[in-house]
């Protein structure tokens, strides 16, 4: 195991199990490496089936110790974490643009999303709560119901490592509001920011047993997900790994976001030169590496080659290079496999006729920085137009009208988010009643996204919604009572 003096401070290169860190497992280790430099930050052990027996273990017997927690109590300990990640916040950003390799200035974007995301569970633990029903007619005419939400149980939380805080927050925060226990599987490609809070729930006082973060192969978090003890599967990755775990996962609530392939329209009578600026960085901020990431652009054919014109500029315009540096928004990507296919993908469609407008190439293939690439005259069927590359990749097409636009959209297997560029209200409204996606963000790029809010999509994107009002919600049961 090897760490710095300097994050050896934020976390411990072991496993946090029942209350204990353990150094221990199975004798082979995940290696965290600098994305960008390839240096070690850590070695972390995979955990066995055995330890993964215990953090379920515990994770079940610490519910009769989290019912006896009042909201106020659970809200003051998310209070404490909140202030302990400010306190830390420059730690963690450079922790993050280390281990994901994510530009400096939206690692910072993360972690002050951090701190709100728990603030804003704090205050829902206080205020979470069930409704009224009215039945006073009929059979149930004098009488009074309403529904009190119990939290669910067990969860198991499967992360990715785009942001490797904030959405494993958007998992454990909600689950601390309730009082539901977590046993956590980060990324094996950023895992220390979830074991760096792993020491903070230690330091204000969690519950032991009642989060545990572990390292470990397939067959062992396969056992997480499949057992019986475990209520909620809480997974955010790839649609193929997710819809594999819901099936094997038994008879428990499942929340999936999947990601997809996000599509952003731009109607006439927009700001085209802001438009450009926007989806340049949408389609490419942190390597393109997000669910939400600008893939598909569809523009009216009257404003085509000035929008076309005016985004090159704006993607010759941004920095690729070291994630530390404040003017790169183009990082490495995560790793080396990732890289080669998203530089198959890109000779694939060029193969196939596509046409390169900006990048399509390596800048650093030792550090597998590829160049913001915009492609246009892409086939349908092409894997960066079909298939969700998050990578630095998006295509650019001309369409003959709004409906076509919102066809266009919709001709995808998945639907998350999806950007509108508008200024005619009736096309607010059209692509609000029509676009398949879980959310329509105006005059804005797809990745928007406030913490609060319900996110989540439908088709091969995913079950459920996160946010943490609606991410309780998932988390609860109602039980109705009667008199």
């Amino acid at each position: 195991m090897s760490v710095t003096m300097t994050e050896s401070a934020l976390f411990i290169p072991a496993n946090l199990i029942n209350g204990k860190w353990s150094i221990e497992g199975d004798g082979t280790f995940n290696t965290v490496l600098d994305k960008y430099h390839g240096t070690e930050l850590a070695r972390v052990p995979h955990a066995t089936e055995d330890q993964m027996e215990e953090a379920i273990a515990a994770a079940h017997s610490s519910l009769g110790i989290l019912r006896k927690m009042s909201a106020g109590d659970r809200s003051s300990k998310l209070v404490a974490l909140a202030d302990m990640i400010a306190r830390d916040q420059e730690e963690l950003a450079m922790l993050i643009v280390r281990e994901g390799g994510k530009p400096i200035g939206y690692a910072r974007a993360e972690i002050s999303r951090c701190i709100t995301t728990v603030r804003t569970a704090a205050s829902e633990a206080l205020r979470f709560t069930g409704e009224t029903v009215p039945i006073d007619y009929g059979q149930g005419t004098g009488r009074t119901a309403f529904t009190k939400r119990f939290p669910i149980g067990v969860i198991a939380a499967i992360t990715p490592f785009n942001f490797p805080m904030n959405l494993v927050l958007h998992k454990v925060a909600p689950a601390m509001a309730l009082g539901c226990p977590v046993v956590l599987k980060p990324a094996p490609q950023a895992p220390l920011s979830a074991l760096a809070l792993g020491r903070m729930l230690e330091e204000i006082g969690w519950p032991k047993g009642a989060f545990s973060v572990m390292l470990c192969g397939i067959p062992v978090a396969e056992k997480l997900v499949k057992d019986e003890r475990v209520a909620m599967l809480s997974f955010t990755g790839s649609d193929k790994v997710g819809w594999h775990l819901k099936a094997i996962c038994g008879k428990k609530k499942v929340a999936l976001e999947l990601g997809g392939n996000a599509s952003v329209i731009i109607d006439e009578g927009t700001d085209l030169a802001a438009a450009a600026g926007t989806v340049a960085i949408g389609a490419n901020l942190y390597a393109g590496q997000t669910c939400i990431s600008t893939q598909r652009i569809y523009v009216m054919e009257s404003i085509h080659d000035a929008f076309r014109d005016l985004l090159v500029k704006e993607y010759e315009a941004l920095k690729a290079g070291d994630p530390s540096d404040p003017a790169v928004a183009v990082g490495p990507i995560i790793d080396k496999g990732h890289f080669e296919r998203i530089a198959s993908w890109v000779e694939e469609a060029k193969q196939a006729g596509a046409t390169v407008l900006a990048g399509g190439r390596a800048i650093d293939a030792e550090r597998n920085v590829y160049a913001a690439t915009l492609i246009t005259d892409s086939d349908p069927d092409m894997k960066v137009n079909c298939a969700e590359v998050f990578g630095p990749v998006a295509v650019l097409e001309a369409v003959k009208d709004f409906r076509t636009a919102i066809a266009k959209v919709n001709d995808s297997t998945f639907g998350l988010q999806a950007g509108v560029y508008t200024n005619n209200f009736a096309h607010v409204k059209q692509a609000h009643e029509e676009l398949e996606v879980g959310g329509v963000i105006i005059n804005n790029v797809p990745g928007f996204r406030v913490d609060s809010m319900p996110y989540g999509g439908i088709k091969d994107s995913g079950l459920g919604r996160e946010g943490l009002k609606y991410a309780m919600e998932e988390m609860s049961e109602p039980r109705l009572i009667v008199y």
